[in-house]
């Protein structure tokens, strides 16, 4: 695990330990974030905290031909329960994200400089967001790093008021990128809700084979 100054590089993802932290320090520049994405490396810390560089073995992904959509969602889908937008509220995407309380969690880890940070990615056209309405009120979402050369949706966060809301945003993403040749949605780290949605664990070398 390196300490990482100003201009330090990214270290081998071999130096990693065994829960996935690579490295920790450094910023939060549009540059270093770019950097570390297309190596499968993401930031995670608590406020308080120096920022952590992780990069977990095994990865959590979605091809998009596995996506599992039950029955009671295509019902929701077929009867458009909801309305989907792209990019039209990333900022209270992210702060509800950021406010949604999650068991285990006793704050967040979307800090004021986080969100700033994707901010700045989303003003480059590289952070996204799906929004999902009703009644003209936001009631779910997501966001995440879109490396558009390399077909990968690096997933963050998501956040739902109402049930299934970000499910069926994310199912809308999904069949949205597949038409743009999306290759995997990375999902980071194991969660039942990911998993209910058709996500798997895959070996880190496997993963980096894809972003590579």
């Amino acid at each position: 695990m390196k300490f990482l100054g100003p201009q330090d590089d990214f270290p081998s993802t071999r130096e990693a330990t065994e829960e996935g932290l690579l490295a920790i320090g450094g910023d939060l520049s549009p540059e270093r974030l770019m950097a570390a994405y297309s190596r499968g490396i993401f930031p995670w810390y608590e406020e308080g905290q120096p920022i952590l560089w992780w990069n977990p073995n095994p990865r959590m992904v979605l091809f998009p031909e596995n996506l599992k959509v039950s029955k009671s969602m295509k019902q929701l889908l077929k009867k458009e329960a909801f309305e989907v937008s792209y990019n039209s509220a990333f900022s209270e995407v992210i702060d509800n994200c950021a406010m949604i309380k999650r068991p285990g969690q006793q704050g967040t880890w979307i800090t004021p400089e986080m969100k700033e940070a994707y901010l700045s990615l989303y003003q480059r056209g590289i952070a996204i967001s799906v929004e999902v309405w009703r009644n003209n009120e936001l009631v779910g979402g997501l966001y995440g790093i879109y490396l558009r050369d390399k077909k990968i949706f690096c997933g963050e966060s998501m956040f739902t008021k109402v049930s299934n809301a970000s499910k069926y945003g994310f199912i809308h993403l999904v069949r949205e990128l597949k038409k743009e040749g999306l290759r995997l949605i990375d999902c980071q780290m194991y969660t039942p809700h990911l998993a209910s949605l058709g996500a798997g664990e895959i070996p880190r070398s496997l993963f980096l084979k894809y972003l590579n």
